[in-house]
């Protein structure tokens, strides 16, 4: 018989789609449940203590509900917060999400590097030693947004992201002294590859990096020999709150062969 346990993607909302995307083209017929914390979102504003004590619980009832082979944590907050608490809680393997900060200092050539996250990842200890590290001889300049967490989910709720509101974030990086020489900036949130074009065009010449495809690679490796169905079913989309926004986060995802909204 076949293996038909899914992965389980998790994030406060739909940042983690930049890690499915990169995973389904490596296991394309690995079942899939995402699910969004859509009752804490966003998580880059709230507390450590609060992130950390809600993304083990939450955790727990999904792997219970779901029954994974393997949990995703695709958002670099509750990554660098609460990984390991939920690792000593859940008996399933879990992969984390953490800066790409080593492969953006092996791909700067001015040495000077951005950091763009959530308000919480940025500040995390963890992101000091990342930096110390992998990217000593670089300058690591660092900011966090809220707002572009804000237009990545506009975004995939089917509202364009404003060109001006973009680039207003991205100055928050380029502002800062010595901002001018960024060369390689990297996406410390996995909403944020999914505004790469706008980035892109509010900051030409510069390269953008995320840890997706090297996640997407731990997961294949994780998996290596396991079974999988021989059809795939539509992936499961689950919200710890269902209103009007995630209806339409749902509408605009079955195109990429999502199911509707479920409740957690």
């Amino acid at each position: 018989m076949r293996d038909a346990r899914p992965i389980l993607f998790f994030d406060s909302g739909v940042g983690g789609l930049s890690v499915v995307a990169p995973t389904r083209a490596l296991l394309p017929q690995a079942p899939i449940v995402y699910a969004a914390d859509s009752a804490g979102f966003p998580y880059g504003t709230r507390s450590e203590g609060e992130i950390a004590a809600r993304v083990p619980a939450l955790l727990g009832r999904l792997v219970e509900r779901y029954r994974p082979r393997l949990a995703v944590i695709a958002c670099n907050t509750a990554s660098t917060i609460a990984l390991p608490a939920v690792r000593a809680a859940l008996d399933v393997p879990v992969v984390g999400t953490v800066p790409a900060i080593k492969p953006a200092a092996a791909m700067s050539a001015t040495r000077v590097i951005g950091v763009l996250g959530t308000e919480a990842t940025v500040r995390q200890p963890y992101v000091d030693d990342l930096a110390a590290r992998f990217a000593g001889d670089c300058t690591v300049l660092r900011h966090g947004s809220a707002a572009l967490v804000e237009l990545a989910e506009a975004a995939l709720a089917g509202e364009a992201p404003s060109p001006q509101a973009v680039a207003a974030q991205l100055g928050g990086l380029f502002g800062q002294p010595g901002g001018e020489r960024i060369d390689v900036i990297v996406n410390a949130c996995t909403h944020f590859p999914l505004l790469e074009a706008a980035m892109a065009a509010a900051a030409p010449g510069v390269r953008f990096v995320d840890g997706g495809p090297g996640i997407a690679r731990r997961i294949a490796a994780l998996t290596q020999g396991q079974d999988w169905p021989e059809s795939v079913p539509s992936a499961r989309l689950v919200f710890t709150r269902v209103g009007d926004r995630e209806r339409r986060i749902a509408r605009h995802l079955a195109a990429r062969g999502f199911g509707d909204a479920e409740a957690l």
